[in-house]
């Protein structure tokens, strides 16, 4: 099985042809202005527009209102919604339902019981992406949590592995977790928020090689 590759916070075409030209299988636009990611909806329909037919775009919102919601969907027209905040169950499942669009949730890994919560979730997202507890911002902080958590689970609902992932751990973490999808932001940066064309490039080999 080929593992996904999604390469977050993209704000640059240079760095979005980066990530396609690596083979990126998702590419994610971050809607958060206190992200040093974050894309004004006009950049972010521009960049969307030049990943189209090539990899899914992913948009990541946080905590949003209901008309940024709707206007970021309709200035953005994403392939996938991610949720990065507190958001419900409920919430999440409303706007699946409702719109019809792949609808994926971040969660932060503290312990086993995180993961067991993380069920709740069932029916009403397409995929958890689990990720390192959030700090100050909920994610792009380059801080990883304890793989090993993820043996003994049984995951229940489509999933995806974040947090701390750079070209130099990606390959290991696959090989421990058995991630579908790995997702990287920071680790392909080489300075917060600045993506490297090189990095990503490296990151998607290598994420490519832990399965053969």
């Amino acid at each position: 099985m080929t593992t996904q590759i999604k390469i977050c916070g993209i704000s640059t075409a240079e760095t979005m042809a980066a990530a396609l030209d690596a083979g990126a299988t998702h590419v994610g636009l971050v809607h958060f202005e206190p992200s040093l990611r974050h894309s004004a909806l006009g950049d972010a329909s521009r960049l969307r527009a030049a990943a189209r037919g090539r990899a899914k775009v992913v948009l990541l919102l946080v905590n949003a209102e209901i008309a940024v919601t709707s206007a970021a969907i309709e200035a953005i027209q994403p392939d996938v919604i991610q949720f990065h905040g507190s958001e419900t169950p409920e919430w999440t499942g409303l706007v699946r339902e409702r719109l019809g669009i792949e609808v994926w949730k971040a969660l932060g890994v503290k312990d086993r019981p995180t993961l067991a919560k993380s069920e709740r979730f069932l029916g009403k997202v397409d995929r958890l992406l689990f990720d390192a507890p959030a700090t100050a911002l909920p994610g792009g902080n380059g801080t990883s949590f304890d793989w090993g958590l993820m043996a003994e689970h049984t995951h229940l609902i489509e999933w995806g592995l974040a947090g701390g992932l750079t070209p130099d751990n990606v390959a290991d973490a696959i090989r421990q977790t058995g991630a579908p999808l790995v997702d990287t932001s920071s680790g392909v940066e080489s300075a917060p928020g600045v993506k490297d064309i090189g990095k990503i490039a490296a990151f998607c080999n290598a994420a490519r090689s832990a399965r053969g």
